[in-house]
């Protein structure tokens, strides 16, 4: 299932690239690419205790921006996992060819996500927004309306933000994301508050892309939408960028 999800992912980027490579304006603004590495022993569902690997790139273009990542889960027991998202942003702006920016939104998306796990493909499509935040690097909302596998389609907000920050001459990071999803027959309402507060050491070194140390903390009630199932869950974590 894993290796179907991830060549259909790339079926898609691939299309999309060469319906966007069309268009002789289009182009990269820029991208990252990350490898992370969680230990915790808070979970809840499946073993308390297990440790995530995690491949993350984000990238943004003229045409909009896109983010995608999978984590591979080893519990303590011996159950592996997969879970992974892509979530491409086509922005209004780059469609209509005008400047709709206003306020504190710097533009509008048509938003969209697609959640594969080793035996479901949840498909989320609503409108986003990104916005103009003192201080961020980043703060986007999205509004979806989710078309689940397994459970009944709900809704969604999702916000995502990047706060870089300095003491002392050491570089700092603190961001993370909130989902909140409304419930339905077979779900509770959930919310997961996933934060990480990171420290740059690879400044240290000289290193032009960042290398963290750092702590991530989820804050989940309803986890999965199973009612009372709320996850309280610090991790080490350790984040490389290149």
């Amino acid at each position: 299932m894993l290796k179907q999800s991830l060549a259909a992912a790339g079926g898609a980027l691939v299309l999309a690239s060469g319906l966007i490579s069309a268009n002789a304006q289009a182009e990269m603004i820029w991208s990252t690419f990350s490898l992370s590495y969680l230990k915790g022993d808070h979970y809840k569902v499946g073993d308390n205790e297990r440790e995530v690997l995690t491949v993350e790139h984000a990238s943004g273009h003229d045409w909009g921006d896109n983010f995608f990542f999978i984590d591979h889960s080893t519990f303590a027991d011996g159950v592996v996992t997969n879970y992974g998202e892509l979530s491409p942003r086509l922005s209004f702006s780059y469609l209509t060819r005008q400047d709709l920016s206003f306020s504190f939104v710097k533009d509008v998306f048509i938003a969209s996500t697609w959640e594969m796990g080793d035996v479901f493909n949840n498909y989320l499509y609503g409108i986003g927004f990104a916005l103009d935040v003192p201080g961020f690097q980043y703060f986007g909302v999205n509004f979806y309306k989710a078309n689940n596998d397994l459970w009944d389609d709900d809704e969604q907000v999702t916000l995502t933000w990047g706060l870089p920050f300095s003491l002392g001459g050491a570089e700092f990071l603190y961001d993370g994301f909130l989902d909140y999803s409304t419930e339905s027959d077979t779900n509770a309402k959930e919310m997961n508050f996933t934060s990480q507060l990171k420290w740059n050491v690879g400044k240290l070194v000289n290193s032009k892309a960042p290398f963290y140390l750092g702590i991530e903390y989820a804050y989940w009630n309803n986890k999965y939408g199973i009612d009372g199932v709320d996850e309280r869950n610090p991790n080490l974590l350790v984040k490389w960028h290149f």
